[in-house]
């Protein structure tokens, strides 16, 4: 029955590409608009995940930033996509106007970007939290939705109350360089310990941009006894 009432609706209501609207057989992108996309693919740093213009050897390489680090909260960072003018509707839809049926799209990209990090172990999976403010006025979490999706794919729990966001912030986008660390300085603790300790820790966010926020999350999460802290974004900046 249930089936039955499936193909019904499928009828009345055929799924449609999530960016143009165009009819589909299936949910996602149709093929104009897939082909549109910068997906992040070998080669890249095999620690920060940022992609690199030379051919793919096969070895894993670093990139001159993470070679000269030795301090850093994070294991693995990866990313679906380039954050550009092909892949910033679908996330801004996502984010401000209320698209959340993208959110099981874009997850479906998430696990794919994330091979290398499920290959090491993950316990599980934390949206990068809102501030209660920020929640109320967008009535959802992107990032929870995300997680959410992902967690169907990837079969690894999702932990939605143990990190917070304990101070409202102006949006990050009103900042750049050193404004938007200092913007983020010390916004985010861990309410139940007891659930992070010793455990590795996925953050799951839409976009990383100077990876500020991601940052103050992981460190947050590491001071509360975690094994290890990776971060998985639909997109990041090049």
């Amino acid at each position: 029955m249930k089936e039955i009432l499936q193909k019904i609706i499928e009828i009345f209501l055929p799924p449609r590409c999530i960016k143009c609207g165009a009819i589909l057989a299936q949910d996602g992108l149709c093929a104009e608009c897939y082909n549109e996309l910068n997906f992040i693919s070998a080669p890249y740093c095999h620690k920060c995940g940022h992609p690199f213009e030379a051919q793919n050897t096969g070895k894993k390489m670093l990139c001159a930033t993470c070679s000269k680090k030795k301090k850093t909260p994070f294991r693995y960072n990866r990313s679906a996509l380039c954050y550009d003018e092909a892949s910033k509707n679908l996330i801004l839809a996502l984010k401000f106007m209320d698209k959340t049926e993208n959110a099981k799209v874009l997850a479906k990209w998430l696990n794919i970007a994330g091979k290398d990090i499920w290959k090491e172990g993950v316990d599980i999976l934390v949206p990068i939290p809102l501030h209660y403010t920020r929640l109320v006025k967008r009535k959802y979490n992107q990032s929870a939705l995300l997680a959410k999706e992902l967690s169907k794919l990837c079969h690894v729990p999702v932990d939605y109350t143990s990190v917070i966001k304990h101070k409202a912030t102006k949006p990050q986008v009103a900042f750049s360089g050193k404004e938007r660390v200092q913007n983020v300085k010390g916004v985010f603790s861990v309410k139940h310990q007891d659930k992070i300790k010793g455990k590795r820790v996925v953050l799951i966010d839409d976009v990383m941009t100077t990876g500020s926020t991601l940052k103050e999350c992981a460190l947050a999460i590491k001071a509360a006894g975690a094994k290890s802290v990776d971060t998985l974004t639909v997109a990041r900046v090049i």
